[in-house]
C-alpha cells in the first residue's frame, strides 16, 4: 500500500466523487478508479458504495479513511522535517492544545520565538488528554499541552507558571450571584455542565464524598459552548477561570469554587523523542520563559 494511493483514496472520500477528486489530483478518471480498485482487491474489502451522483464510504471505508489520515500526515510531516534540516531560520512544530487560559503564554512565547526564526511554522490541534496523546504517541504531533499532570513512565513535561482555577459560570442573575464562591452544597441538585474528563478526574477530588449527589446536565469538549447554554438557563457550567467572557455585558458572572481548586498546565513530550532541530530550540527557548514567566505573561505570575 503507498501513500500516493492512500491520497487518492482520501481525495475521493472527501469529495464523494470521482470526476472532481480527479480533477484535485491532476489524474484521469479511469487512473484513479482503477487505483482504488486495486486498493480494494489489495485489503480484500469493499471501500466505497456508488450511488447515482456521489459516492460513499463503507464502514471499512471509514475505518481505513481515519487511518490513513494519519499515515498521510506522518509522511507529510517527515517529508517536511528532511527538507527543513538544514534551514536555521525556520520549520514546522506541531502541537496539541488543551483548553485554557495560560496558552496564551504559549502564544507569547512563540511570537518571542519567530523573531528568531521568521521561517517558523507551527501547527495546532486541540483537543482533550485523551485526544491530543493519542496524536502525541502516533508521532503526529511534537508537544501536547495537558490540563493535568502527565503520565511520567510515558512522557517529559514542562510546568506553565500559573495554575488555572476552577469556578463556575452561571447567569448574572442567579441568587448564587451574590456568593464570592461556591460550595458543593451549592451545586446539589443544579444541572451542571463540564467535561467529561474533568467530571472524572477533577471534580471528584474537589467535592469529594458529595460526588454522586451532583447532577451532569451535559458534557462539553468547549467551554464556549456548555456557556452558551449556561446563557440560556439550561445550567451552570464547570470551568476554568477566563476561559469565558463574564464582563457585566454578556450576562454572565464566574464564581470561584470552595475551598479552591486549581489544574497545573503541562508541556508533554515522549521520552526518548529526537525533536527536529527547529523542536529541539523551541523546547530550550519555553524552558528559559517558563523559568521567566514575567517576560510571557504580562505581569506577574500572582497577577495571573
Amino acid at each position: 500500500m503507498e501513500i500516493r494511493t492512500l491520497r487518492y483514496f482520501l481525495a475521493v472520500a472527501r469529495e464523494e466523487n470521482m470526476t472532481r477528486a480527479a480533477e484535485q489530483l491532476h489524474v484521469t478518471q479511469p487512473t484513479l478508479s482503477k487505483t482504488l480498485k486495486a486498493l480494494e482487491d489489495e485489503l480484500g474489502k469493499k471501500l466505497f458504495t456508488r450511488h447515482s451522483f456521489s459516492i460513499r464510504l463503507t464502514e471499512e471505508g471509514i475505518l481505513l479513511r481515519n487511518h490513513a489520515e494519519d499515515l498521510v500526515s506522518l509522511a507529510d510531516r517527515i517529508t517536511r522535517e528532511f527538507v527543513t534540516l538544514d534551514d536555521i531560520t525556520g520549520g514546522d512544530i506541531y502541537l496539541g492544545l488543551a483548553e485554557s487560559y495560560q496558552i496564551r503564554m504559549l502564544a507569547r512565547a512563540i511570537k518571542e520565538f519567530r523573531k528568531q526564526y521568521p521561517e517558523l511554522h507551527y501547527h495546532i490541534t486541540s483537543g482533550d488528554t485523551e485526544q491530543v496523546t493519542e496524536k502525541l504517541d502516533k508521532g503526529l504531533l511534537d508537544f501536547a499541552v495537558l490540563a493535568e499532570m502527565p503520565d511520567t513512565g510515558k512522557y517529559e513535561y514542562l510546568l506553565f507558571p500559573c495554575p488555572d482555577v476552577w469556578g463556575l459560570v452561571f447567569p448574572a442573575s442567579d441568587p448564587l450571584a451574590g456568593k464570592e464562591a461556591v460550595t458543593a452544597e451549592d451545586l446539589v441538585g443544579l444541572p451542571l455542565f463540564c467535561s467529561e474528563q474533568s467530571w472524572q478526574k477533577d471534580i471528584p477530588r474537589w467535592c469529594g464524598e458529595m460526588m454522586p449527589l451532583l447532577r451532569l446536565e451535559g458534557s462539553f469538549r468547549l467551554s464556549y459552548n456548555g456557556s452558551v447554554f449556561a446563557r440560556e438557563g439550561l445550567g451552570y457550567l464547570l470551568t476554568f477561570d477566563h476561559l469565558i467572557d463574564t464582563s457585566p455585558e454578556t450576562g454572565l458572572v464566574f464564581r470561584p469554587l470552595s475551598p479552591r481548586l486549581e489544574n497545573r498546565l503541562c508541556l508533554v513530550w515522549k521520552k526518548y523523542q529526537v525533536f527536529s532541530p527547529i523542536a529541539e530550540r523551541f523546547l530550550k527557548h519555553l524552558q528559559v520563559c517558563f523559568s521567566q514567566p514575567d517576560s510571557i505573561s504580562g505581569g506577574t505570575a500572582a497577577d495571573s
